[in-house]
């Protein structure tokens, strides 16, 4: 993906004031570099690796500019353990301790001493890539699988015990072949930077699951690591880590990191004092001049990225992680907190956020923003600019309303409450949200995610079933625009389970089948289950892992899942780069015209007629690299069986079928259809065509 021209002179963080944080290892020891504005002394203290309380030694820092202090030592090498002191003065926004042992916020290892307490440690990340290179997937052919590091590998029956829910356990071949087998281009890790449960959690015998709370962001989080690396120590876990990058791009994968730069697990004041909150709390978090924290994330603070210290630390983990481990992208938890400038508003050219766009340093990276967080103004989908993509939230709600709650509404009130031209402008890449210089391209679509219902919950469950997080069911979200299908959660009535398996397969062919880049949720492609819990971020069970064993109809799934993907990468009209424009040929755009269930011209007043709910997508990309390419797509979108007349488009003389909906298992043949024939729908379904004209 090319990195946009800068768009405005290079921000202050970028100055070579704050170049070597962190240990810099040289032939006469290790230099450290700590940022502190309000500090009135820094120290670095080393400790026993045996015996992490034992103080071996302590060395004062210097101040050296800019608020950057440092010391030299030949005590700092490969395999230190060590912390920082730092003492500043009593302030409503301090929270100074010259007892207190922190973590550097640039360590690249870390070992535990007791819950709650680390040290930082010193790491040798030498390694041999060989002759490995990244896949730099294009992102029009990207189709992106989230997936939890753990729970993927933790229950596959062909990966050794020893490696279950590892590092090592992605990295095998069993579980790089069923990727490569499924399609997909990118897995899409939740967040594997170091990261601790809330006491909160502890207390209720819970832990938390998903990793949202994070220690560090250079270091990889030790838990996710081999019995063997662990032993072994910090060294061999970065090696695990970078081994496992190496497997999935033999394979053509990339990897994307699911990265919390918002807020800490320091949480609110009065939460733990592990690293930023004793280095220079004002600082490094958002709060008023009494020192309230501004939490503008709903996790008890919010890093502070008006502070220039704190951007620089952030564009430095991303250039580590990118260029070091070799992560192809990032998806940015809570971003527009990012975002936010000195008076704590969004602000899309954000020095960072521009930065992070345009750094050279991170050229061909993907980056993609969840774009919300819950401050004022926290909503900002559509709002970031060149060389960002977005999850679209829009399109997961449109898709959903859709294909379920608008037919349990018709259920109900014998009329659906809306129409299918929201719909439609979501299949067509959302051009109403993503300027026509950002594309479709900017638009991650998705229908779940790791938060909210699975797939097969989400055609299951009226309603979430929390009550085993502790909350009494408050947590999670009480608008899931989801439908049971005539009975909450599990039944034996075969009617309501066909209609549910063809609900998933209808959401799964929509979102393969869209433009934009599409995200699958892992277990999504055999629907697997939470049992109604939308919000089971401090499940580490068997709710939450994988379950490799599967019936007929979650092979039957698969098998759909499998096709959609294929034919996604054979037919480029599905993924076009750019929008379409009405007066004027575009490069890698997708021609669209639309037609009614009689084969016309879709009429205006029909697009938000709710009892005209069957519509026609025809797509003819426009092609740079890639051969000419003609697709229609037919989507019926209420529960009573519907006669479809395929268009007659001069010159196009046959329809070729690839795949439909209806059936269980997908069909292996590919029937011809003429144009002018009619095709039969059961309720709700979709049929993709490929458009053919004359033979050569």
């Amino acid at each position: 993906m090319a990195r946009p021209k800068p768009s405005s002179p290079a921000a202050p963080f970028l100055g070579a004031a704050y170049d070597r944080m962190g240990v810099t290892l040289g032939p006469g020891g290790g230099t450290l570099r700590v940022w502190s504005e309000a500090a009135t002394s820094v120290e670095l203290v080393l400790v026993d690796p045996t015996d992490l309380d034992w103080i071996i030694a302590a060395h004062p820092l210097t101040p050296v500019g800019a608020d950057v202090w440092e010391v030299t030592t030949p005590d700092l090498e490969a395999g230190s353990c060590y912390a920082l002191r730092i003492d500043g003065p009593p302030g409503p926004q301090n929270t100074f301790n010259a007892e207190t042992l922190l973590i550097d916020p640039y360590a690249r290892g870390l070992v535990p001493v007791r819950l709650g307490e680390w040290r930082s440690v010193v790491v040798d990340d030498a390694y041999d890539w060989g002759e490995a290179e990244k896949p730099a997937t294009p992102l029009d052919h990207t189709v992106i699988y989230e997936a939890h590091l753990k729970g993927l590998s933790k229950r596959h029956p062909d990966v050794p015990p020893a490696l279950h829910g590892t590092y090592a356990g992605l990295g095998h071949p069993a579980m790089i072949e069923y990727l490569a087998d499924l399609g997909i281009t990118a897995v899409e890790l939740l967040p594997i930077h170091a990261f601790e449960t809330e006491p909160r959690l502890l207390n209720h015998g819970l832990t938390n699951y998903w990793g949202y709370n994070t220690l560090n962001f250079f270091t990889p989080h030790g838990a996710y690591a081999t019995a063997e690396s662990l032993a072994a120590g910090p060294d061999a876990v970065l090696r695990e880590v970078k081994d496992m990058v190496k497997a999935l791009h033999a394979a053509g994968i990339e990897v994307l990191l699911d990265v919390v730069y918002n807020h800490t697990s320091e949480l609110e004041i009065g939460g733990p004092r592990s690293s930023f909150r004793g280095i220079d709390n004002a600082a490094y978090y958002r709060q008023t001049k009494d020192g309230v924290y501004i939490d503008v994330t709903g996790c008890g603070n919010s890093v502070n990225t008006a502070t220039d210290a704190a951007s620089r630390l952030i564009l430095d983990s991303l250039r580590y992680w990118a260029n070091e481990v070799r992560v192809d992208g990032f998806r940015f938890d809570l971003a527009p907190t990012l975002g936010r400038n000195a008076r704590h508003e969004f602000d899309p050219d954000h020095p960072l956020l521009r930065a992070i766009a345009e750094d050279p340093a991170l050229a061909g990276v993907k980056m993609i923003a969840e774009p919300w967080d819950v401050g004022m103004g926290g909503w900002q989908t559509g709002s970031f600019g060149a060389g960002w993509s977005e999850w679209n939230d829009r399109y997961r709600d449109r898709v959903r309303n859709f294909w379920l709650s608008d037919v349990d509404y018709a259920r109900r009130a014998s009329t659906p409450p809306a129409g299918v031209g929201g719909f439609a402008t979501r299949l067509a890449g959302s051009s109403n949200t993503f300027t026509p210089e950002r594309g479709p391209l900017a638009s991650i679509n998705f229908v779940t995610a790791h938060d909210g219902f699975t797939l097969r919950d989400l055609v299951s469950y009226d309603v979430k079933h929390n009550l085993g997080n502790g909350e009494q069911n408050r947590d999670g979200a009480d608008t899931n625009r989801s439908f049971n299908h005539g009975a909450e959660g599990p039944t034996d009535d075969l009617r309501i389970l066909a209609t549910r398996r063809k609900a998933m397969r209808n959401l799964l062919g929509t979102l393969l089948l869209s433009a934009g880049v599409p995200m699958i949720t892992a277990g999504d492609e055999f629907g697997r289950t939470q049992r109604g819990n939308n919000n089971p971020y401090c499940h580490d069970s068997p709710l939450t892992w994988l379950d490799w064993q599967h019936a007929e109809w979650q092979e039957d799934l698969l098998a759909h899942v499998r096709r959609l993907i294929r034919l996604r990468h054979e037919n480029p009209a599905l993924r076009p780069i750019r929008f379409a424009h009405a007066e004027m040929s575009v490069p890698s755009a997708s021609v669209i015209d639309w037609y009614d269930a009689g084969g016309h011209t879709m009429a205006h007043d029909r697009w938000n007629d709710p009892s005209h709910r069957t519509l026609q997508y025809d797509a003819q990309s426009t092609p740079e690299h890639e051969a000419p390419n003609r697709i229609l797509l037919v989507v019926h979108g209420n529960e009573a069986p519907a006669d479809v007349t395929l268009p007659q488009i001069e010159g196009i003389e046959r329809y070729v079928s690839l795949w439909s909906s209806v059936p269980e298992r997908p069909d292996e043949d590919e029937p011809v259809f003429a144009p002018g024939a009619t095709v039969t729908l059961p309720g709700t379904a979709l049929h993709l065509f490929r458009m053919e004209g004359a033979r050569r």
